[in-house]
């Protein structure tokens, strides 16, 4: 709400500026409309251009979001919605780029058909009937403002989900044209296209001027005319506003830009790989060590592997974390597209066993890694409420296989006195991944006398290949593994009536279908007094 205030308020104070300003009078009088809504559309553009950079500093927002003493949940779980912020800010500057464009272009019309002879000084076009697109592309305004549009075209239309989702490296590069958009953007109003009058007290907007006076006073008519009208003591003045974009961009980007030198200097060193395992249905487990790495559970690690792409980053959540007892910290990637393949193919060239680890003692070397991280995630929030929900489909169990592990290390160190855990899979193999986690816990509680502290449910969704189920070892997941999808309305229901007149936290890492449900769902469910929160795993 802030933020749609902030945005209606710029453009409506900017448009009433230029429709009644005096400065502008003169300039009002030759473009109409268009010169207040260019204008306005631009308040706004800057606005947004300013505000985009900020969620994506990504080292800020995990500062503030741990800093726990000045940060409380709620503002917390606002952090968490940075990426939609970030998102909402790029469809705001494509939305009111297009209107500030077509203000713009009627503007240009205005100034070769409205061509001012009155005052030579107010005009953008040379002479009478010249050629608009002669104007905007021998003015640095309208050059810079045709690279632009080219710039935020790219980029909007690579940041679809089908471009993102089929080809992730065209969105990446493109994006990163937003260097070049904010150098040329600064330079977008160094041109002086529009012009305020200097002199208001001198040459008050509709006085007479001496030329005009002179021919007036042969005429006896107009003497009433000239008592109303003030005299003109001088001509009017015109010069262009100082720039004030790099007012609007320059804290924000100064900001990110320390932010990305810091995240450089950080993630210099690369990492030592520890250990490689290729697990079933294409998942690879990376073992990692750094000096002086820490990180907490829930959070997310960025990779780059100059071996596959020097300018490439992608974000991995960690499965396990540094402890006291454990120096090593790891991963687990679904090998799912070009980045993963090739990755996974430096990782390990003879992919030809199920199960298969390469210690660092051989002899064959690993390809460099460099980390970028650790980064917050809503995932975080799990141990600050006395009952979480966990509900993961297929690979998006990640997140949630570091907080199993810090619970197996002590689980009664945390708030937490209550964890739902259900898990989602289309293959019975996919379970296999953290299998061991699972059966651990399972029965460390079970040790401990708090059977009811971990409640775990698995769904397969595919019924192929069911005969076998789980190994003997795994005996306490097959107890708890059923056949289809789960009802969630049921399962929110049991929850509610189990845990009265209580905040309940409601995590989600997998399918949009799943996370669109659980989250009308969480809205909308009122059980027993029951409140659930929810929380969508999203990396900014």
């Amino acid at each position: 709400m802030l933020w749609l205030g902030a945005n209606t308020w710029l453009f409506l104070n900017t448009f009433l500026l230029y429709s009644t300003g005096q400065q502008y009078h003169y300039l009002y009088k030759m473009l109409g409309l268009g010169l207040c809504i260019s204008r306005a559309s631009a308040s706004v553009l800057n606005l947004n251009c300013s505000l985009v950079l900020l969620p994506m500093c990504r080292s800020l927002l995990t500062f503030v979001r741990g800093a726990h003493k000045v940060s409380t949940r709620r503002t917390r779980r606002l952090l968490d919605k940075s990426k939609t912020f970030h998102v909402a800010c790029g469809v705001a500057i494509c939305i009111f780029s297009v209107v500030h464009v077509s203000a713009h272009l009627v503007n240009v019309v205005n100034f070769s058909m409205s061509y001012s002879d009155e005052f030579p000084a107010l005009n953008l076009a040379r002479y009478r009937g010249e050629d608009p697109k002669v104007i905007i592309l021998t003015t640095i305004p309208g050059v810079t403002g045709v690279v632009l549009v080219l710039i935020l075209l790219l980029m909007f239309m690579s940041s679809s989900y089908c471009v993102r989702m089929s080809n992730y490296e065209i969105f990446w590069y493109t994006h990163n044209l937003f260097i070049v958009f904010y150098i040329i953007l600064m330079v977008h109003m160094v041109g002086g296209a529009l012009k305020y009058q200097t002199n208001i007290e001198a040459h008050p907007p509709g006085c007479l001027r001496a030329s005009q006076n002179s021919s007036e006073q042969q005429d006896e008519d107009l003497d009433q005319a000239e008592d109303e009208k003030s005299r003109c003591r001088e001509d009017a003045h015109f010069q262009p506003p100082i720039p004030q974009t790099w007012l609007w961009v320059s804290g924000p980007l100064c900001l990110y830009c320390v932010e990305r030198v810091y995240r450089y200097i950080r993630s210099s060193n690369p990492v030592t790989i520890v250990t490689v395992i290729r697990h079933p249905c294409n998942v690879i487990e990376l073992r990692m060590l750094k000096k002086d790495f820490k990180a907490q559970p829930g959070q997310y690690i960025v990779l780059n592997c100059p071996g596959v792409s020097s300018f490439e980053n992608h974000p991995f959540t960690l499965t396990t974390c540094p402890t006291m007892n454990r120096e090593t910290f790891g991963i687990h990637l679904r090998v799912v597209g070009d980045w993963t393949e090739r990755f996974t193919q430096l990782l390990l060239p003879l992919p030809k066993i199920a199960v298969e680890i390469l210690p660092v003692v051989q002899q064959r070397r690993y390809p460099k890694l460099y980390i970028d991280g650790p980064f917050g995630s809503p995932s975080e929030e799990v141990f600050n409420y006395d009952v979480s929900l966990c509900v993961a489909g297929g690979i998006g169990v990640t997140p949630f296989a570091c907080m199993l592990n810090a619970l197996l290390d002590d689980w009664k160190s945390f708030r937490l006195q209550r964890l739902y855990f259900v898990w989602v899979c289309r293959e019975l193999q996919s379970f296999y991944w953290f299998a061991e986690l699972l059966c651990a816990l399972h029965q460390k509680l079970w040790q401990e006398n708090r059977p009811d502290y971990f409640n775990l449910r698995l769904y397969v969704s595919q019924t192929d290949n069911l005969q076998g189920m789980f190994e003997e070892r795994y005996r306490p997941l097959t107890s708890r593994l059923q056949v289809g999808r789960p009802r969630w309305k049921l399962l929110l229901n049991e929850i509610g009536k189990s845990n009265k007149h209580k905040r309940v936290g409601v995590f989600c890492c997998g399918p949009k279908g799943i996370s669109r449900t659980l989250h009308r769902l969480c809205n909308s469910a009122q059980s027993c007094g029951t409140a659930f929160e929810f929380n969508k795993e999203s990396f900014s």
